[in-house]
């Protein structure tokens, strides 16, 4: 296993927590959800021979403290975040970074690319939950508003209740290959309202610039889990490669199959290897 080097970063607002693993092509993963580092460590671990791995805490989650009280999260300012984090472990330019991002992660990473085209080579967008470019946006609007409504009214646990309920995600098929340590737990149990306030409302209505997507000179893949078809995240990232024209790669589990971290791995080799 690599050897595992943390640090921390000043950025406006917030401090960010990044931890580095491995050498070599820089390939920077963005977790979604409640997720923060940790998430992807089994697959960062995976990948450490070949790359230089990059996984952080995104502002408002476990080890990424805020400057001040939580707010909305602003897309362009999480894209900032992950733009000075490559900057940090020397992304430059001439040498631009391959990204991977999980669900609002990969929101995060189509924004990144739309931001800074010129530190990017490779976006692999999985199940980003674009719902706007769904048919039946109105609905997830409706739903949002409804989560936001049951947090008003009664906090995390309800307005949770409303959201997986309209979700409907059976999860992955998978078991993860290392067990969430009772401080990853922990963080992620802490992390949950945060993501309901601050988070579900702007990434749910984030639209990406599809327009700008199509002509920039980074590949854009979107990709969705083997075992979540009909899913909304899943739905939704069909419906980008779609509006962007572009093939939709499959990879093993569902939402969160990097769970499972040695086949998700690999497919996620195959298809850079394609890209680069």
């Amino acid at each position: 296993m690599e050897p595992v080097k943390s640090d921390r970063l000043d950025v406006p607002g917030a401090t960010l927590y990044y931890e580095v693993r491995g050498s070599g092509p820089v390939l920077l993963l963005i977790c979604g959800g409640i997720y923060d580092a940790d998430g992807f460590a089994a697959l960062a671990d995976e990948l450490a021979a070949e790359r230089t791995v990059v996984t952080y805490d995104r502002r408002g989650n476990s080890r990424s403290l805020l400057d001040g009280p939580p707010a909305l999260i602003i897309m362009e300012e999480q894209a900032d975040d992950a733009y000075r984090v490559l900057g940090a472990v020397g992304v430059t330019e001439d040498e631009p970074a391959d990204v991977f991002g999980n669900s609002s992660g990969a929101v995060i990473a189509l924004e990144l690319a739309t931001r800074y085209p010129g530190m990017v080579h490779t976006v692999i967008a999985h199940e980003p939950p674009v719902f706007e470019l769904l048919p039946d946006f109105d609905h997830w609007r409706t739903v949002m508003a409804q989560v936001g409504e049951a947090y008003h009214d009664g906090g995390t646990g309800p307005a949770m209740e409303v959201f997986r309920a309209a979700m409907n995600m059976h999860g992955d098929d998978n078991t993860p290959s290392t067990p969430p340590s009772p401080e990853f737990g922990a963080r992620m149990m802490a992390n949950m309202d945060f993501f309901v306030a601050y988070e579900v409302p702007p990434v749910s209505e984030y639209v990406p610039d599809l327009d700008g997507l199509r002509s920039l000179p980074v590949r854009i893949v979107p990709a969705v889990g083997a075992t979540s078809a009909g899913e909304p995240p899943n739905r939704a990232a069909r419906e980008l490669g779609a509006r962007l024209e572009t093939a939709v790669v499959e990879f093993p589990g569902g939402h969160g199959g990097f769970g499972d971290a040695e086949p998700f791995a690999t497919r996620l080799r195959e298809v850079l290897d394609e890209t680069d």
